[in-house]
């Protein structure tokens, strides 16, 4: 719609999922092309930035203890809790210094999978006149298509920049945009293909509906 205001949501682009010295990495769980996603990501925060156009970094986190860790994802990562793996206030946890994230910026901390459950995101998008959303981050097929999922479920129309996003294999990576756009619940664009996400309502560099880069 063409008086949407957009936002642009950069999900869990942290160290410890995306530097080659992060926590995932160091478990054997580390991202395929990730670096070069956080490269194209950093391109879309400064469109952004310079259009004016708010941009919102999620965080992955857990306390000291890990209390608000939960029994399923110790499940789904046990070894993360021994390296300390996104504990907060570590450089793990941090978004990645490409991405030019300051404390004046917006974050929104985060435990689970949904960057909206049990977090501020939705009165922070409603407070700020957000009517739809851009995503891009990691990882495409847990916490991206997760959020792009709950985004989609509150009205907010969704476009995912495909190639800032990274997952543990590019087949998988693949296969998540293949459904966020086969179900339409996201327009799927390329940075690299033109996309700006200065000037979102225009669409240019747009993945054809068929495709899954």
């Amino acid at each position: 719609m063409d008086n949407d205001r957009y936002a642009l949501l950069v999900v869990d682009m942290q160290n410890g999922f995306c530097h080659p010295d992060g926590s995932f990495p160091r478990i054997g769980r580390g991202l395929e092309g990730a670096m070069e996603a956080v490269a194209n990501a950093a391109v879309a925060v400064g469109q952004a930035r310079a259009a004016g156009i708010p941009v919102v970094f999620t965080r992955h986190v857990y306390r000291p203890g890990r209390p608000d860790e939960g029994a399923a994802l110790i499940r789904n990562s046990p070894e993360l809790a021994g390296v300390s793996g996104l504990a907060v206030g570590t450089w793990d946890a941090e978004v990645c210094d490409e991405l030019g994230c300051t404390p004046e910026d917006l974050v929104v901390d985060k435990v689970r999978f949904d960057a909206f459950q049990w977090t501020s995101l939705e009165p922070l998008l409603r407070g700020l006149g957000v009517t739809a959303l851009m995503i891009c981050g990691v990882v495409t097929n847990i916490c991206v298509e997760t959020t792009a999922r709950s985004a989609f479920m509150r009205d907010y129309p969704v476009t995912l920049l495909a190639d800032c996003c990274a997952a543990k294999t590019r087949r998988l990576h693949d296969l998540s945009v293949e459904v966020l756009s086969s179900y339409e619940l996201a327009e799927i664009v390329s940075v690299a293909d033109g996309f700006d996400a200065g000037e979102p309502r225009g669409l240019t560099g747009r993945v054809p509906s068929h495709a899954t880069a």
